[in-house]
């Protein structure tokens, strides 16, 4: 299994008491939508495949994994930090009507009063809401997105235009 044949999930967190659980931290929006009858774990640049025996889904992005044969916290310290893939089969179907703010990383952001500020190159989740970060000349200027700030969105055009806070890309642009 290859990296171009899977898609990234997210990360073992931590071990979790003595016989092997680890918590698995979810970077994939739809976790709860997965099958998690095997994983793919990046050790030493390969992925290696594992076997989940049970997993219980929390509602704050992270799970409770045991995997087939690892059954003591000496063999699940190993696998601390390493990334989370699943084969690309397993990707769950997405209604094309669904539109979420990651989906605006590429779109051109345009402010109400600056004009155009430059293209969406990320957005990240955070626990209050989404940050989106557009390149000014070379640095990374950060906004929240949400229904107050947003003016209107054209999926054609691939354009956000935005209505953000007095003085808050003037602070990237001195």
């Amino acid at each position: 299994m290859t990296k171009e044949q899977c898609f990234y999930i997210g990360y073992i967190s931590k071990t979790r008491g003595l016989k092997g659980e680890v918590q698995m931290f979810f970077e994939f929006e739809q976790y709860m939508d997965l099958d998690f009858d095997v994983v793919f774990l990046e050790i030493d640049k390969k992925l290696v495949p594992f076997f989940v025996d049970t997993i219980k889904l929390q509602n704050n992005s992270t799970a409770y994994v045991n995997f087939e044969d690892v059954d003591h916290i000496d063999k699940a310290q190993p696998l601390l930090r390493k990334q989370v893939y699943l084969p690309n089969d397993k990707m769950p179907e997405r209604d094309p009507e669904d539109f979420t703010y990651k989906d605006l990383v590429g779109y051109i952001a345009i402010e109400e009063s600056e004009g155009e500020l430059g293209e969406i190159t990320e957005v990240q989740e955070m626990p209050q809401q989404f940050i989106a970060t557009v390149d000014i000349d070379g640095r990374d200027a950060m906004f929240p997105l949400n229904e107050d700030f947003i003016v209107g969105i054209d999926p054609e055009e691939k354009i956000i235009v935005l209505k953000l806070p007095e003085g808050l890309i003037d602070m990237y642009l001195e």
